[in-house]
């Protein structure tokens, strides 16, 4: 997949028209503050729950706070378990769960658990709605290989909004098979998570969700890049070799990876898990909602600068943000050389044989260009409707076309999917493991196969989607149940 598909010329010219009617919202005078760049790197808290009756119970209280991320402005939040952002959680394939989610909010919220395998009942989507001053308390067995989750606001219409605001956090789950992998894994030594969002800041230092036309099209995008909450941070490194957790918890911008020295990395871990080999890149693009984890080498002393080219939706037509400075990694001291790479990281199953239907999803707008609704197979998202009906057991083919201009990472609830193909041809490495969300450019076919088992609910349904999260609060979104 190109990072800029093609399109004809009256796309290319509809997008353009429907983007001219944005224009007199993008042209607001910039707002004088100053980010606090350079500070320290810090992640957000590991917590490993607490054990009762046999679980592993996570507390998670959801507050409005305050954050600084400008120069002496206290910056109005959402936490969970703190001002901005929520705990990485850790925990073991196996355990039984359970999430204490207490409301502290003064309106309705809800708590998706994005990437588990899990009863629809406790998937935390817009069904499973939190009142003010509440708790809920889903419990749940961990079905999970090793990897790197996460979880966030899904409230039918607010979701973009209370992300924005700083409602995520990331699950971090271990097990057998990457225990015993010469990989690291402690956390704050050479194992760290990065968190990647931008925001934009008003005249006051504040971050209101005020998305205008342009954001509801493209994809709410700010101008400061954020890792956990803090703006180009550095890290000082011990170790010759760190592993990088990489989710982009973004509402709308799509981020190109790379190092300032265009030095090689290496992934090792795509949304479910371990990949079957690492594979060596100079750069790569994780979408809205899509993690990966990477291993950078740091043997050679030299100062390695992580950037990100920011780009949304309507990449395809207007072209990229340019180019932020995500964060710098300085050695303490070079090494002789870094430990040598794992030729072989996980037994990668083939994809399940097909046992059940071969579905067809078309994304599309209605109205002109980009200026309309979104749509999938032509119907936006109705909260009361269930679109389909899996068989548990059956192992199904999902055919998604994007007809639209614009790129969309689709996410599907519930399970891990692999992709058969793109356009007829095999998956890039970097996409042949376990994936919940997948990146589909305009007039590109992605075809997935995935098995549904474990859990049939009749009256809950699993949620499909775009995670744009300005797409998904437009309807780009459906639901199926179980049965």
């Amino acid at each position: 997949m190109t990072l800029l598909p093609t399109v004809s010329r009256r796309t290319l010219l509809a997008g353009l028209g429907g983007l001219a009617l944005a224009a007199p919202a993008l042209l607001r005078p910039r707002p004088a503050y100053a980010a606090l760049t350079g500070r320290p790197f810090a992640q957000p808290a590991l917590d490993a729950g607490r054990t009762e009756a046999g679980r592993r119970v996570f507390d998670l209280a959801v507050a409005a706070g305050r954050h600084q991320f400008l120069d002496g402005v206290e910056t109005a939040t959402t936490g969970i378990n703190s001002a901005f952002l929520g705990p990485i959680l850790s925990a073991r394939a196996g355990d039984a769960l359970r999430m204490n989610v207490a409301n502290g909010l003064r309106e309705p919220m809800t708590l998706h658990w994005h990437g588990l395998h899990l009863p629809a009942a406790a998937d935390g989507g817009p069904h499973q709605e939190i009142a003010p001053g509440a708790v809920w308390s889903p419990e749940f067995d961990l079905r999970q290989k090793a990897g790197t989750f996460w979880f966030h606001g899904h409230q039918h219409r607010k979701t973009a909004e209370h992300v924005w605001a700083g409602m995520a956090g990331v699950i971090r789950i271990s097990d057998n098979e990457e225990d015993a992998l010469p990989l690291p894994r402690t956390h704050g030594e050479d194992d760290f998570t990065l968190v990647l969002q931008d925001r934009r800041f008003d005249p006051a230092g504040q971050m209101p969700y005020d998305a205008n036309m342009h954001d509801r099209m493209a994809g709410m995008q700010g101008d400061v890049m954020l890792v956990n909450g803090l703006a180009s941070p550095v890290l000082d490194a011990d170790a010759p070799r760190l592993r990088l957790r990489i989710l982009n918890g973004a509402n709308g911008s799509f981020y190109r990876l790379h190092f300032a020295d265009d030095r090689v990395f290496h992934q090792i871990a795509s949304d479910g898990g371990l990949l079957g080999a690492p594979v060596a890149m100079r750069d790569t693009v994780l979408s809205p909602g899509e993690r990966a984890e990477f291993l950078l080498d740091l043997a050679d002393g030299a100062t390695a600068q992580l950037r990100a080219e920011a780009f949304g939706a309507e990449a395809p037509v207007m072209g990229s943000a340019g180019i932020r400075e995500v964060m710098t990694f300085r050695p303490k001291a070079a090494r002789a050389s870094a430990p040598a790479l794992p030729a072989r990281l996980a037994e990668i199953a083939p994809p399940p044989k097909a046992t059940g239907e071969t579905r067809s999803f078309m994304l599309s707008m209605s109205g002109m260009g980009m200026v309309g609704d979104f749509l999938i197979n032509g119907r936006q998202y109705d909260h009361a409707r269930i679109d389909f009906s899996v068989p548990l057991g059956a192992a199904e083919t999902w055919i998604w076309e994007n007809t639209t201009p614009m790129i969309h990472p689709i996410h599907i609830h519930d399970v891990q999917f692999r992709i058969l193909d793109r356009n007829g041809r095999p998956p890039a490495p970097k996409e042949a493991g376990l994936k919940d969300t997948v990146l589909i450019g305009p007039g590109e076919k992605v075809t997935l196969r995935m098995r549904f088992d474990d859990y049939a609910d009749p009256v809950h349904p699993y949620m499909y989607h775009c995670h744009i999260l300005e797409h998904e609060d437009a309807g780009m979104m459906g639901q199926f149940t179980v049965v």
